[in-house]
């Protein structure tokens, strides 16, 4: 069961191939009786007002949706999926972007630093974030153009071009929810109150740009041109029974950031890419990468209280990305500069073309599932640069 919106019907609940209209619901009634649901959030254009309701509301929401549904007496209140126009489910508050999967970071690490230890001093002590721009971030299936911005040339100082290293990330977003103080730190067994549901997440990147900025304060123009997420918000009430232990930590973390509860979510995810040329011959999207979410060394608890271990504060529509999600095997890699190896290892497509990075009219497409549980894609085609 997997939350969106649609311009002109609101907030829709999916079904198979049918959805729910959340509003049509609360206009027959169906969900009056919701202890402290405010009347007006199921009405509304986004997820923000049941966001800023609480984990109790989002729980009997979930439990009466699946009510209504499992009925099959309201076929009145269903539409098809495939007339829905989506926007983005929520409006997003603040973006942080982590970078906690430890075989992306040891693999960028060799890339970008040969001859010196991949995993800086403090990789292993907390989970490395930067905040990311919050207005950037789009729904799947908008277009995403090229960027320009300063590159290193090798000599004669940087020349601003339209980047020649365009990537992906192929990452999982947490939607969040409820509001915490300023100066009050969330800690780790409560984040369960703030964790509404995933999305995936594709934090596009400019290689090249990004080398050139990111020393010494990180990520700039070379990720804030677009980030895309799912039209569809998967709740963690949908998710439960695929929550793990997290992976073993060494050194053990800071005790903020220890807990006994299950925080990684085994999820399957796949990278596919299609060319214009595999598009105008009919050719199927091919399968890139697939990995596993469970792996991720630092986990969404942990992101989330580290996020606000120093009393930073938590608004409704807040979104943080999990960072690349990498695997350990060859295949695994959850960017391209990963699987083509900075370049130097180009993958070959069905058309017979290959890629390193991404060309224009490309389309890239995330999938992820745990069971029979599947979170809502997010794809892109990319456009040429602006003249």
């Amino acid at each position: 069961m997997n939350y969106a919106a649609d311009h002109a019907l609101g907030l829709v609940v999916a079904a198979g191939d049918r959805v729910l209209r959340l509003r049509a619901a609360a206009d027959a009634g169906l969900l009056d009786d919701i202890d402290g649901l405010p009347p007006d959030a199921p009405r509304a254009d986004t997820l923000n007002p049941i966001l800023a309701a609480g984990r109790s509301v989002w729980t009997g929401l979930h439990s009466r949706v699946h009510a209504l549904l499992a009925r099959r007496d309201h076929d009145d209140l269903l539409v098809d999926a495939r007339d829905l126009e989506l926007r983005l489910p929520f409006d997003v508050a603040d973006y942080v972007d982590f970078y906690s999967s430890i075989h992306h970071a040891t693999n960028l690490g060799r890339l970008l630093r040969p001859g010196t230890e991949p995993l800086l001093s403090n990789w292993r002590h907390l989970p490395v974030s930067y905040h990311g721009r919050a207005g950037t971030i789009v729904v799947s299936g908008t277009p995403v153009r090229r960027p320009r911005g300063l590159v290193a040339t090798g000599g004669g100082g940087p020349q601003y071009r339209a980047t020649e290293r365009l990537d992906i990330e192929l990452e999982v977003g947490v939607v969040v929810g409820g509001r915490s103080d300023l100066g009050q730190p969330v800690s780790i067994d409560r984040v369960g109150e703030h964790i509404f549901g995933l999305v995936l997440l594709n934090d596009w990147s400019a290689r090249d740009i990004q080398a050139y900025e990111y020393q010494p304060l990180g990520p700039h123009l070379g990720k804030s041109f677009a980030t895309s997420i799912s039209a569809w918000v998967t709740p963690i009430d949908e998710l439960r029974s695929f929550l793990r232990p997290g992976p073993h930590q060494d050194p053990p973390p800071s005790a903020h950031l220890r807990t006994e509860h299950p925080w990684a979510v085994d999820l399957d995810l796949r990278v596919l890419l299609e060319s214009r040329s595999m598009r105008e011959q009919g050719i199927a999207p091919a399968q890139v990468s697939s990995t596993n979410f469970a792996d991720l060394y630092w986990t969404i608890a942990q992101q989330l209280t580290h996020m606000t271990a120093n009393g930073a504060s938590l608004r409704p529509g807040d979104l943080y990305g999990s960072g690349t999600v990498s695997g350990a095997e060859r295949g695994s890699e959850g960017s391209f500069i990963e699987l083509s190896w900075g370049g130097e290892t180009p993958l070959d497509l069905p058309d017979g073309s290959v890629r390193t990075f991404l060309e224009d009219g490309d389309r890239v497409i995330l999938e992820g599932s745990a069971g029979d549980v599947r979170l809502g894609p997010v794809e892109g085609e990319i456009l040429p640069a602006a003249t």
